[in-house]
């Protein structure tokens, strides 16, 4: 990053604007100007900001705390944000992660962030109303910071590193938080760590979509089989429709389900063990399966007030989520 302009506080919007525009680093929204102040306010307490953490595909620019601070400052994001950014950005370099296939795809990948633990509250993340929309800026700028730093760092860029056909949204920014647990234990403690562990899971998701319980218009007491085999459908047709029955076997499966329907489920015996039992099956019976075992379906608890789910349909082409602790 030797030659990513530092911004002069005196220097006008936009000049400063087509100064990091001609540097390549635009994603073509507006950037914060990286001043100096900015930069070191958000490097304050990093022991080592050229410490080398991995070289980032898919152009293995390499991943330094200096590189990742600057992508945040850009972002927006506030310095007690940055070790979120960086859990996020070290996740991608696992190897089951693949994040060389997910950056130069055609297909429409985005990698979506989802923060756990109690440092989502500290930093205001939103786990209600509207999580994966506008309005809430933890999650808008540390989901931009992690793409313009694949972008910026890894070299993800469109047309070269970025090959995506369409593309989707989810490329500028896509990080949300998981509710706290109520019916079953939080993702992030499912996949191994303590409770009150702070901690990120990276995804690679082909997009989003709505999905309402079936037999009811507007699921207003829809029980346990409505709400499960109408998300078995959505899985059973992204699993035909993405490429992912090409692969030796499905992707995970992931779905954010609202505290409403959460509550609902349990009230009629549905554990979490339940929930993927009857999913595994539903998908059997359309003919399909939709998950390589009944453990890889995921469902996370966050959201607001209603009955409408949200399905993540994975990247197709073999990612596997990561989820990593927040040092």
């Amino acid at each position: 990053m030797t030659d990513w302009p530092v911004i002069d506080g005196s220097t006008d919007w936009e000049t400063a604007e087509a100064t990091l525009a001609a540097a390549g680093l635009s994603d073509g929204l507006p950037l914060v100007p990286p001043t100096r102040s900015r930069l070191d306010a958000m490097l304050a307490g990093v022991a080592d900001p050229d410490a080398s953490l991995g070289f980032l595909p898919p152009l293995f620019g390499e991943l330094t705390p200096r590189a990742i601070a600057y992508n945040a400052v850009l972002a927006g994001c506030r310095p007690a944000e940055l070790p979120v950014v960086t859990a996020a950005l070290l996740a991608c370099l696992e190897p089951e992660f693949n994040i060389l296939g997910l950056m130069t795809t055609t297909g429409s990948a985005a990698v979506a962030t989802i923060v756990h633990g109690p440092i989502a509250d500290r930093l205001g993340l939103n786990a209600s109303t509207n999580l994966l929309g506008p309005g809430n800026r933890a999650n808008a700028t540390i989901g931009r910071a992690v793409s313009l730093g694949l972008r910026n760092i890894g070299g993800a860029k469109e047309g070269a590193g970025d090959m995506a056909t369409c593309g989707q949204p989810g490329k500028y920014a896509f990080c949300f938080a998981e509710a706290g647990a109520a019916h079953f234990a939080p993702l992030h403690v499912r996949r191994g760590l303590p409770d009150d562990s702070d901690a990120v899971t990276v995804l690679g998701v082909s997009g989003t979509a709505e999905v309402l319980p079936l037999r009811d218009g507007e699921g207003g007491d829809a029980g346990a089989d409505a709400i499960l085999d109408a998300l078995a459908v959505a899985m059973a047709a992204a699993v035909e429709t993405t490429g992912a029955a090409r692969q030796p076997e499905p992707p995970e499966q992931v779905f954010i389900l609202p505290p409403e329907l959460a509550a609902r489920l349990a009230k009629e015996g549905f554990d979490l063990a339940a929930i993927r039992a009857w999913l595994m099956a539903a998908g059997q019976r359309l003919g399909s399966r939709v998950a390589p075992a009944a453990d890889a379906i995921y469902p996370i608890v966050t959201g607001g007030p209603g009955v409408k789910m949200c399905y993540l349909p994975l990247w197709g082409g073999g990612s596997r989520m990561v989820t990593r602790r927040i040092e």
